[in-house]
């Protein structure tokens, strides 16, 4: 006889039990909150929406094996219970709660008996040891010249601004733009002759569609960015009054209802990604003075609480992340009255979401203009009304002096990467 010799446990009826890579796996991803699982099978779980109670078999034999496998590495967000249904579990009655909730585990179990009942043979997390590949290139959209404009600006993998592309969807000032589902972007909010909540996709080759009916409350001078690899998040804004509520992007580019507030409730600041699959929001104005606070977006997009803030205090800059490991840039901006005007320093955000002091700026200071990483690795801020330039960052966060804008420059467009193809 030839073969593979694999161990088998052998259940108290005599039957052989299915080694984990012998199981019968479910075909259907589980979503659902509950599930009754079934002796020799493996299950994933995607907790993305909810916690999932499991139901184990209650008439078990010695050697059945169920393993669980966490799909979408949302454990530690919404965790898997095991129900034990009137067996042990470890040797712990079925009135324990048994929870499992770090993010990439998987859990294999096999029944012993009666005393000790369901064990873990293995409960290992997998590192998540891969990253998704950067955007290539940005586009720049809608603003103020006068009045609102829809044009868009491609940018391409080396930086270069191209020329107007006419228009499409509802012309406004004021928005925000995010990237998504890995090579996508969205436009959304702003202001028209009032604030506004509709959205505009962009697909992977820079094509804008027509709006998209708004989800959220209408709002202007937010901010937006992409987290979690494949998802976005619009947040904080002028409702007609500062708020700091977000609104999150599906990988597909649908925009969730409000979420409440974390944070101080500001407009007029911006936010980018770092991490690779984080986002900061930083700086603003609060209603009444101009502030350098941060709030750090984790990679489910659950917003944290103010950090202190570094740097100048201001609004009406730009952000954008550069580099290869997810560090990020704060740029440009408008102090305040009193002389105190325009400003063109920046801050470096590093890996790990700290910002740093001001570094000197390079280029024509400037407010309300946009920013999006290009190049897989490199970024680039816009012009604005009466300043017809950008400025390139290097993936080092070096800003580079002067370029001589391309197409019509406005106010307070909103920017983003899109694109996986240089």
């Amino acid at each position: 006889m030839s073969g593979k010799i694999v161990n088998n446990v052998f259940r108290a009826s005599g039957v052989i039990a299915a080694t984990p890579g012998g199981l019968d796996w479910s075909t259907a991803v589980v979503t659902g909150s509950t599930l009754s699982a079934s002796a020799g099978k493996g299950y994933f779980i995607n907790t993305t929406s909810n916690a999932c109670t499991v139901t184990l078999p209650s008439s078990a034999e010695i050697g059945d094996q169920i393993v669980f496998a966490d799909y979408a590495r949302t454990w530690s967000t919404y965790e898997l219970i095991i129900d034990s249904n009137g067996n042990n579990f470890q040797g712990d009655p079925d009135t324990y709660t048994v929870d499992y909730s770090t993010a990439g585990q998987s859990l294999n179990i096999v029944y012993s008996d009666a005393t000790k009942g369901w064990l873990p043979v293995s409960d290992d997390a997998v590192a998540f040891d891969h990253t998704a590949p950067p955007t290539q290139k940005a586009i720049f959209g809608y603003g103020y010249t006068g009045s609102n404009v829809s044009i868009t600006n491609l940018v391409s993998s080396s930086g270069v601004v191209a020329a107007d592309t006419t228009g499409v969807g509802t012309a406004r000032r004021e928005l925000a733009a995010a990237s998504y589902g890995g090579d996508k972007a969205i436009f959304g909010y702003g202001y028209t002759a009032t604030e506004v909540s509709m959205s505009n996709l962009v697909s992977n080759s820079g094509v804008v569609a027509a709006d998209v009916t708004g989800v959220g409350t209408a709002r202007r001078q937010l901010a937006a960015a992409g987290y979690g690899l494949d998802k976005g998040i619009f947040g904080y804004g002028n409702t007609g009054s500062v708020t700091a509520i977000t609104n999150l992007v599906s990988n597909t580019g649908v925009v969730a209802a409000d979420i409440t507030g974390v944070g101080t409730a500001r407009n007029g600041l911006a936010a980018t990604s770092y991490g690779l699959d984080k986002v900061i929001f930083g700086y603003g104005y609060n209603g009444s003075s101009y502030v350098s606070i941060t709030n750090l977006v984790n990679s489910s997009g659950v917003v944290a609480t103010d950090t202190t803030g570094v740097g100048t205090t201001r609004g009406n800059l730009a952000a954008a992340g550069y580099g290869s490991t997810g560090q990020a840039i704060f740029g440009f901006g408008y102090q305040g009255g009193g002389g105190l005007g325009n400003v063109s320093m920046t801050n470096l955000v590093s890996n790990l979401g700290v910002v740093s002091a001001d570094v000197t700026g390079v280029g024509t200071a400037r407010n309300a203009m946009g920013a999006a990483s290009y190049g897989g690795d490199k970024a680039i801020f816009g012009s604005t009304n009466g300043t017809a330039v950008t400025n390139l960052v290097s993936n080092l966060g070096v800003v580079a002096s002067n370029v001589s804008a391309v197409g019509t420059s406005r106010d307070s467009p909103g920017a983003a990467g899109y694109s996986l193809s240089a």
